[in-house]
């Protein structure tokens, strides 16, 4: 892409502001020296990327930690030069980093291809962040254990430095010698412990010099009884010194080894940051992905063998750069086999400012950057784009003005293809209007020739009706508030702009003999035609005002209707609940029935009874189970009236009441004629009226029922002790003995099934209880309970008949 209109257009400021975002320096560097592409393949690839980052970083926080540019650490390594303690660190944290980044995307490769591709080619740390951390602290000291000859010299110094302290500690608290310092205090100088000696005491204290006060009254003197101490202190500083340079060679030649693929990673790691910085910064404008459109390169000179249209369709497009709470948006989408647009309109109206959004919204979509229009925006993939934006209007420097602006044109002009974006503001401007018109007129057929998508702004009548008399190119204009004399910045594309300099004179106090004097010398024809201009735009703003208003009248009913499907959604989820549920209920009702028949029939046999009593209940049962398998159908509303029995009042709707088969509170729900609807917990059931027991009502108070002189036999023996048992807290031995003992009243009680309750835990007690029920007399088989039951937590054993 021309540098030079990059500049016009601005574009280096985004890259600027692209850069913030950026999390280091190698990173920042590619933002900056980020270029358009005229590679479709390319463009679609980076604006990819930047969607994968979007989205990724919309779901998580995901980015390249504390790295570093460690290119010239790595480049000084594999020179074989030694590394210091903070160079170590920078690499070590941007080793961190690229390993998290690996581990992230490690089951992320195929919803974020693209992204994954870059994280590949992250290095791998091969031991240098271990190595590194077994030297430096977090502060970048290399630690005592380092190595043992460093942990030996440096235990050394320690004990040389005291002994060496406490002796000069002497010569600055005993009295003959404290009055002859300055101060009682040791210090350093040139690397040696020594003290400030009054300079009238020279000689005093035999020692050694090493420096003196700017005023000359102190002395920093080593007392000679001390010299071999320091001698001692300062050998083993140098070792120390020496050994810790070893120890950073060391790595530094480990690091070495690796700085090829260190370098590439950067480079890798650098291209993944900018990709978040992209995705950030489209965030921060509120940008969206456009469509971009190949346009294929075409031989040969023939107008009719380059493309007839260009897919643009700029939706609220927005400068960048401008403030996005003021800006006014504009909407550029030419009809098909459009492929120039003339702008006019007045000054500072914002003409300059809708060609740089075209043109700035190109070069960001080739460089892979998401524009700030709404989404389903389209751009053409430019092989090129150039641009002559200048802003100099002084009648003094018309000349140059024009010149300059003409050199330009005319290297524009030598470059261009069908493939290009041309963009010209104020054509043929700062000459003789008459002139300047004409060749403006020249240069716009020109460019429509060659096949290139233009853009011109200008204030030359002559190019309007140019632009409507001509195929393939379109009007357009910024309207002008009259009643403001502002400028509303509005774009309409389809209408040329009005200069409308008699209003506004009128309007800024003009005298009206002048407006009128102006007006007759205006050929009618002109009035006339602006006065149509003026009706077509009121009415093409009341459409757009109706529009607008069937556009929020849409979106409304869009979120009705979402919110409807939501709603049927959850009470299609109740439904599906409530069937489940009362197909449960069947499902218990039968499973207790067929108990019950079982245990009829072994009773009729051991007294030598007919089985012809229980057909009939047969019957009924297969009747029920035939409902069970059914579709549950939606239930009438029952009769809240109280129940009787037998003529006496017994159960009302609400009451709760005991189901003395399963020993069991509950709320009855539901009344029939020989029986109930029970809702006991969560769960519903059905329980004969003659198993139910009012509240302060024991079982001999319950109203006597007629029964049939058919011979009958009492099948249960024993209370019921409730369908589930709890073990949860107690010892194996005592859960197992507790367990036992419901069994035997389960058993006795005819229940079909039981539900185990040994909590999940360790396992030890669920082993336990399954090992016993193994082979267990009463139990028939046993399974671990479902998922709205307890899961492995729970064991549901299914009872022998009795």
């Amino acid at each position: 892409m021309d540098s030079k209109t990059l500049n016009v257009l601005e574009y280096p400021k985004i890259l600027g502001q692209l850069a913030g975002f950026c999390s280091f320096s190698a990173s920042k560097d590619l933002a900056t020296a980020l270029e358009p592409t005229s590679s479709f393949e390319l463009a679609t690839a980076r604006l990819a990327e930047t969607t994968e980052a979007r989205k990724l970083l919309s779901m998580e926080s995901v980015g390249v930690g504390a790295a570093h540019d460690i290119r010239p650490q790595a480049d000084l390594a594999a020179r074989g030069g030694v590394l210091d303690p903070h160079a170590l660190l920078d690499l070590k944290s941007t080793l961190i980093s690229c390993r998290d980044l690996k581990k992230a995307f490690e089951k992320r490769g195929q919803e974020y291809p693209r992204l994954t591709q870059v994280v590949l080619g992250l290095p791998d740390t091969h031991g240098l962040v271990d190595a590194i951390t077994r030297i430096l602290s977090d502060r970048g000291e290399i630690l005592d254990s380092a190595s043992a000859k460093l942990a030996d010299i440096r235990r050394n110094l320690r004990v040389a430095q005291d002994r060496l302290m406490s002796r000069l500690q002497k010569y600055v608290t005993d009295s003959k010698t404290v009055s002859m310092l300055q101060e009682p205090i040791i210090t350093q100088r040139d690397g040696r412990y020594v003290i400030p000696l009054r300079a009238e005491f020279k000689g005093k204290i035999k020692s050694i010099i090493h420096d003196q006060s700017s005023s000359g009254a102190t002395l920093f003197v080593e007392p000679l009884p001390v010299v071999e101490a320091n001698n001692e202190i300062r050998e083993l500083q140098l070792a120390q010194r020496d050994e810790e340079r070893r120890i950073l060679a060391q790595v530094s030649l480990l690091i070495g080894e690796h700085a090829t693929e260190l370098k590439y990673g950067v480079e890798n790691l650098a291209a993944l940051d900018l990709a978040f910085a992209k995705a950030k910064y489209a965030d921060e404008l509120k940008a969206s992905e456009p469509i971009i459109h190949d346009l294929l390169k075409v031989k040969g000179q023939k107008s009719d063998l380059r493309p007839s249209t260009f897919d643009l369709k700029l939706i609220n497009a927005r400068h960048p750069l401008l403030d996005p709470n003021t800006v006014v948006p504009v909407d550029v989408d030419p009809a098909p086999g459009i492929r120039a647009i003339v702008i006019t309109g007045p000054n500072t109206g914002g003409k300059t400012v809708s060609l740089k959004t075209v043109g700035l919204l190109v070069v960001m979509a080739q460089s892979g950057l998401h524009i700030p229009a709404q989404s389903g925006s389209e751009l053409p993939c430019f092989h090129s784009v150039w641009a002559d934006i200048g802003d100099e209007q002084s009648i003094e420097q018309s000349l140059s003005t024009f010149s300059g602006h003409i050199t330009n044109i005319i290297r524009i002009i030598k470059k261009i293809d069908h493939r290009s974006l041309v963009i010209f503001d104020e054509l043929g401007s700062g000459t003789d209007p008459q002139e300047g018109a004409a060749i403006a007129r020249a240069i716009l057929s020109h460019l429509l020739d060659v096949g290139a998508m233009t853009m011109v702004a200008t204030h030359y009548p002559e190019l309007k009706t140019f632009a409507h008399g001509t195929e393939g190119v379109v009007n357009a204009s910024l309207e002008f508030d009259i009643k403001t004399l502002r400028p509303t910045y509005k774009l309409t594309l389809g209408l040329p702009g009005r200069s409308n300099a008699l209003l506004i004179a009128q309007k800024l106090g003009l005298p009206q003999p002048i407006i009128d004097s102006a007006r007759a010398e205006i050929n009618p024809l002109d009035l006339r035609a602006d006065k149509l201009l003026d009706d077509i735009r009121k009415e093409r703003n009341r459409t757009s005002r109706e529009r607008e208003k069937l556009e929020k009248a849409r979106a409304k009913l869009e979120v009705q209707n979402r919110d409807l499907e939501k709603r049927l959604e959850k009470i299609e989820d109740e439904r599906r609940e409530t069937l489940a549920k009362a197909r449960a209920e069947g499902e218990l009702e039968v499973a207790v029935l067929k108990r019950n028949i079982d245990s009829l029939k072994g009773q009729l046999k051991k007294a030598s009874q007919p089985l012809q009593a229980i057909k009939a209940i047969e019957e009924k049962m297969e009747r029920m189970e035939e409902k069970v398998e059914a579709p549950i159908e939606r239930r009438e509303t029952v009769d809240s009236r109280p129940s009787t029995v037998n003529g006496q009042r017994s159960i009302a709707l609400g009451e709760r009441v005991t189901v003395s088969t399963l020993n069991a509170e509950g709320v009855v729900t539901a009344l029939g004629e020989s029986d109930a609807e029970v809702q006991i917990g969560t769960i519903r059931m059905r329980a004969r009226l003659s198993d139910l027991v009012r509240r302060g009502q024991t079982v001999d108070d319950r109203p006597k029922t007629v029964v049939s002189q058919q011979p009958s036999t009492v099948h249960r023996q024993s209370s019921s002790p409730g369908i589930e048992v709890d073990l949860r807290g107690l010892m194996a031995e005592d859960a197992l003995d507790k367990m036992e003992r419901y069994l035997e009243q389960a058993f006795l009680s005819g229940l079909p099934f039981v539900r185990i309750i040994h909590g999940k835990g360790t396992g030890r007690l669920r082993q336990a209880v399954r090992e016993a029920l193994r082979g267990h007399e009463y139990i028939k088989s046993f399974e671990e309970g479902g998922s709205t039951e307890g899961g492995e937590g729970v064991t549901v054993a299914l009872m022998k008949s009795g």
